[in-house]
């Protein structure tokens, strides 16, 4: 159990966008034999857009965002309203749906999608955050998982939060657009004339990761060359 928790913390400490804080997740929920998870924060306002880090079937995630069904879906409200983690699925919360909830909850499953552990995260800091542990079908590792494990597991959910706000929740916007702590990083000492190399000596990583930072969020700014970049860089913090 320990080494399990100590290589999430380790993965949730290196990690850096949302498909490293997947990786990690997917990788404590595999040793405790749990076959999917997803982590859904709201956000602060009505226009604004949730987070979800998932290894749900993408076809499911883009569907449920593309509907709206945050807004809506009978487990996100359970885990607004009380404070401990609980199961729903079979037999577990199934009366009181609204038809569009009951549409969400006969959808769910043909995603693998059938039953649940979800833990919901009041921080006090922002919107509400909830995530959730989900499986095809009632097998005993799940349900001996979630009778053993718990705590543990809400504990995970709660570091997990932690780290995901704090590398993700604050990501820097350039003209618009939201870049990674590191791609920021990167472009903010390229502006003061740094080469890769320098960069990397400063952040402590390679020139080859440097580059590779700077080209993404050339990509993300849809720009041709770093000087372009840093120039927006330079607009943003002007305005």
């Amino acid at each position: 159990m320990h080494c399990i928790f100590q290589k999430f913390i380790d993965l949730l400490s290196i990690a850096e966008n949302p498909a490293d804080f997947s990786e990690a997740m997917a990788t404590a929920a595999a040793a405790f034999e749990l076959s999917s998870f997803a982590y859904l924060a709201l956000p602060d306002t009505v226009k604004g857009k949730p987070r979800l880090i998932s290894t749900y079937p993408p076809q499911w995630t883009a569907h449920y965002l593309k509907l709206g069904y945050q807004r809506i879906d009978p487990i996100i409200t359970e885990a607004i309203q009380t404070p401990e983690p609980f199961r729903w699925g079979i037999d577990v919360l199934s009366s009181g749906y609204s038809p569009a909830q009951r549409q969400l909850m006969d959808e769910a499953p043909e995603f693998g999608i059938r039953i649940g552990f979800t833990v919901q995260i009041h921080d006090g800091l922002g919107p509400v955050a909830a995530l959730t542990f989900a499986t095809d079908h009632r097998k005993l590792p799940f349900e001996d998982c979630v009778d053993s494990h718990a705590r543990v597991l809400q504990l995970m959910a709660m570091y997990f939060h932690a780290h995901v706000r704090r590398k993700l929740a604050n990501n820097h916007i350039v003209d618009g657009t939201s870049l990674s702590s590191r791609e920021f990083q990167c472009l903010e000492w390229a502006s003061q004339g740094k080469s890769a190399w320098e960069t990397g000596q400063i952040l402590g990583i390679s020139r080859h990761t440097v580059a590779s930072y700077l080209s993404s969020a050339k990509d993300k700014l849809r720009v041709r060359t770093v000087l372009q970049a840093v120039s927006k860089l330079a607009a943003a913090k002007r305005a």
